[in-house]
């Protein structure tokens, strides 16, 4: 199975362990999730990516609540975890 590399949290260094920081301060989980972790070797990726994220979970014609059902249903649809 291929498996993309990412910096963990102790190896972290500079603008990615703030936002690293920021996003474990703004999980509900208290963590920065696998997705995110995905780019951080492109932190200006990560920015951008964790951006559109709040913005397509942020409450308008759907509540955060339905976004978070239809993302999983399609993650079930398509066999992933996420």
């Amino acid at each position: 199975m291929p498996r993309i590399k990412w910096i963990n949290d102790d190896d972290a260094q500079g603008e990615l362990a703030e936002m690293y920081a920021r996003l474990r301060a703004q999980s509900m989980q208290g963590n920065v999730p696998d997705i995110l972790r995905t780019m951080s070797l492109r932190p200006d990726f990560l920015q951008a990516i964790d951006a559109a994220s709040r913005l397509h979970f942020t409450d308008g014609a759907l509540t955060r609540a339905q976004h978070e059902m239809i993302a999983s249903y399609v993650s079930a649809l398509n066999h992933c975890h996420y």
